[in-house]
């Protein structure tokens, strides 16, 4: 059943990207979900979604990527013993630092790096695949016999697994956070799009079909790190390699989510929405420095109190909520702008599911963890009162003017930024 989900993730993520990529080659602004709140709904609700995205979305997001890389990149070292929580923990918070050094030294080499990494992050996958596939070809189909019981499947258990398999895809909004620096985004977007879903959705898939031919559902479940598991029972001596690539792709995440999200903080501050600062750029490596660290304290606050699957859930609420009112807009500006130029457009169905299910899976969260979804949804709300004290009101009390303008000016110097026009 679990592939049926892997599938059914794939299919949903493949019609978010196809409703981002009409937005892409329509609005050609970099910021991603912010710009297309923003030009649909206004400020206040642009302002709402940075807000949560600022102190909850991507702190959270990155933590959970970066405990992977952390339980992975310990996993040959402890092996065959369990490693201490407060060691991933370390290793995560080395993986965040080097991550946000590398981005706020070079663009070039950041993506450079990230080039090299989506290699890694293929070969690790094909590690995985080619083996799996041989063992299924001789015959080794037993793990799928009663593959669609559903006696021990919960209803409340569906929010998160869809949660899951929805954050492993989520790569494909990406590109829309960078669209000003993507040359011809009419004809790039929707191909880079259609091309990358096509391969990952294969690669996700099969790399599942292989973990099954191999391993029992029970055993995949009882796994800290499953790729490991496989690689031991396939692999032997080599399997020590097999947590170091995962470890690689998972940095790779890491690089190429914080690259994209400094972008869209950079475009709110050029909106006038955060501090003036972040618009900035480092006078000699040409960076968005302060935009590349504003994350940094909240993301190993979160690695240090959380766990991945209460994270994961707590983020995924607002994450999904938020993109399903960002295709909601989609559906808006055709009807409000109808004459607005569209050189790439979807059929109406496609928004219309996407935007459906992702309140469908937001509703079933409230239902399965009210706790960490109510927290998540109180953490949103306290973007209104914010938008009006920091926004809204021309007239801010001079004591608040002059502190805000206090942390401009301390935060250029120490960072050593200037505006980049």
């Amino acid at each position: 059943m679990s592939l049926v989900v892997w599938i059914a993730c794939g299919l949903l993520s493949l019609f978010g990207a196809l409703s981002y990529a009409e937005l892409g080659t329509c609005i050609k602004k970099s910021g991603g979900h912010y710009t297309y709140i923003l030009e649909a709904f206004g400020p206040q609700m642009a302002f709402i979604r940075l807000w949560a995205d600022l102190i909850a979305i991507r702190p959270a997001a990155m933590a959970v990527i970066s405990l992977a890389f952390g339980q992975y990149i310990l996993e040959p070292l402890f092996m065959p013993c369990d490693i201490p929580p407060m060691a991933v923990k370390l290793a995560t918070a080395i993986g965040i630092t080097s991550v946000m050094y590398l981005n706020s030294m070079s663009v070039t080499w950041t993506a450079r790096i990230q080039i090299i990494l989506t290699f890694s992050k293929l070969l690790a996958i094909s590690i995985i695949i080619v083996p799996g596939m041989y063992q299924l070809f001789k015959g080794e189909t037993r793990n799928f016999e009663n593959a669609f019981e559903l006696s021990n499947m919960k209803l409340s258990g569906m929010p998160l697994a869809f949660y899951s398999g929805m954050y492993a895809y989520a790569g494909w909004f990406y590109l829309n956070f960078v669209t000003e620096e993507v040359d011809n985004p009419e004809r790039t977007m929707p191909l880079a799009i259609c091309i990358s879903m096509a391969i990952v959705t294969s690669c996700y898939v099969l790399t599942n079909v292989a973990y099954y031919t191999v391993m029992t559902a029970e055993e995949l479940l009882a796994s800290e790190a499953v790729a490991v598991t496989f690689a031991e029972k396939m692999m032997g001596n080599f399997s020590i390699a097999v947590p170091f690539f995962v470890a690689l792709s998972c940095y790779g995440s890491m690089n190429g989510g914080l690259f994209a999200l400094s972008r869209m903080f950079f475009v709110a501050s050029r909106e006038g929405q955060l501090p003036e600062v972040l618009s900035m750029i480092h006078v000699r490596r040409h960076t968005p420095l302060a935009a590349v660290l504003i994350l940094y304290p909240m993301t190993i606050l979160q690695v240090f109190v959380g766990d991945i699957y209460s994270l994961l859930n707590f983020m995924s609420f607002l994450r999904w909520l938020f993109i399903g009112v960002v295709v909601l807009g989609l559906i808006y500006l055709r009807y409000t702008k109808p004459d607005l130029p569209r050189p790439f457009k979807v059929p109406l169905f496609i928004p219309v599911v996407f935007c459906l299910t992702c309140f469908f899976m937001v509703f079933l969260s409230l239902y399965s963890d009210p706790v960490n979804t109510g927290i998540g949804f109180a953490i949103s709300l306290t973007g209104i009162p914010a938008y009006y004290i920091f926004i809204y009101f021309n007239h801010r009390p001079k004591w608040l003017q002059r502190a805000l303008d206090s942390f401009n000016r301390t935060l250029q110097i120490i960072l050593v930024v200037v505006p980049a026009e």
